[in-house]
């Protein structure tokens, strides 16, 4: 209803109330097996409703039940706050549409949501994406880790405001990969800046495989499982050019160090160690992982998808790259052993 005033517009709306339990409407209802499955409602009352499913008929509590929209598109929404109902079930559908269509990263307003593909995407990460992201507008294009650090980046130059992008989630979730994604990134926006002949960017980005080696850890869900947080500061100058970087970490799980659980593993380093090149075995007088009571507590002494050999060696490089040299290397190596 709209009444009009000289010179001044109020608009009067009303809205009624109307239940998610309707007879004959498409619902959600929460079970013990699948999370949420939908049904249609053919009994209800003010405290309870029966929902037919397609497998189950599920009698639930009147407010315990959500709307279901029954134009949902099939691939989903790119980002959820289009969705009709924002609710858990309709969020956990929208991710599941889009997981099963390969699409792994979805937006809720300038919130991204990634969700684990437990398995390597190296077409979404090169330098092309980067080149796509690249001053885009937040939202032009498809949901990516790229856009967040484009638009902090963006609002960092134009508004001269330190930027802050918080990485959050559960163990496995994919929190060490999105944050090298940021890193990456960025890297890639402000490079050129050179100390002591090492880009200061390609020190940022080799500061990752440093920190895994001595924070990460495989557990019975995950390989690679950061056993640490950490927070990273990159500098910028008024060019917008990496000028320094501070890597500060915090709750090491340093009780794995003495204690470890089967089937998981302790910190890769130890077992990097002990598949070293043979000079470097015979030189901190080490051996098979099995031998060291650090390391025997478990039965797992190495992974399938990571080869030690190889990670000691990248290691030692990334050292060298973030200014460790090789002489605090080997008195760092005589420390530890």
């Amino acid at each position: 209803m709209v009444e009009k005033f000289p010179g001044k517009h109020l608009l009067i709306g009303f809205s009624g109330i109307i239940s998610n339990a309707a007879l004959g409407s498409l619902v959600w209802v929460e079970d013990t097996d699948d999370a949420w499955i939908d049904g249609e409602v053919v009994e209800a009352n003010d405290d309870d409703v029966k929902v037919n499913c397609q497998t189950k008929t599920v009698v639930a509590k009147a407010n315990a039940v959500y709307p279901k929209d029954p134009e949902f598109p099939e691939l989903g929404v790119d980002d959820m706050t289009k969705l009709a109902y924002l609710h858990e079930p309709g969020v956990l559908l929208n991710l599941k549409a889009r997981y099963n269509a390969n699409e792994i990263y979805t937006y809720t307003g300038n919130i991204l949501i990634a969700v684990n593909p437990f398995k390597r995407l190296p077409h979404l990460y090169g330098n092309d994406i980067m080149e796509q992201y690249k001053g885009s507008d937040f939202g032009d294009l498809s949901p990516h880790p790229f856009a967040v650090a484009d638009s902090a980046y963006r609002k960092m130059i134009n508004e001269g405001v330190s930027q802050a992008i918080l990485v959050s989630g559960e163990s496995g979730a994919g929190k060490t990969e999105s944050t090298k994604m940021l890193m990456q990134y960025l890297a890639f926006m402000g490079g050129k800046a050179q100390t002591e002949g090492r880009s200061v960017e390609q020190q940022v980005l080799e500061s990752n495989p440093v920190l895994e080696a001595f924070g990460n850890a495989k557990t019975v869900k995950n390989n690679n499982s950061s056993r640490f947080g950490k927070f990273v500061e990159i500098q910028f100058n008024h060019m917008g050019r990496i000028s320094g970087a501070a890597i500060r970490t915090y709750l090491l799980e340093r009780s794995r160090v003495c204690q470890v659980s089967d089937p998981e593993r302790n910190y890769h380093c130890f077992y990097m160690l002990c598949a070293a090149p043979e000079q470097e075995i015979e030189r901190y007088k080490l051996g098979e992982p099995s031998t060291f009571h650090y390391l025997n507590q478990s039965n797992c002494y190495s992974l399938s998808a990571l080869d030690d050999a190889k990670e000691y060696l990248a290691t030692r490089k990334a050292m060298e790259v973030v200014g460790i040299s090789s002489e605090e290397q080997v008195r760092f190596g005589g420390h530890f052993t």
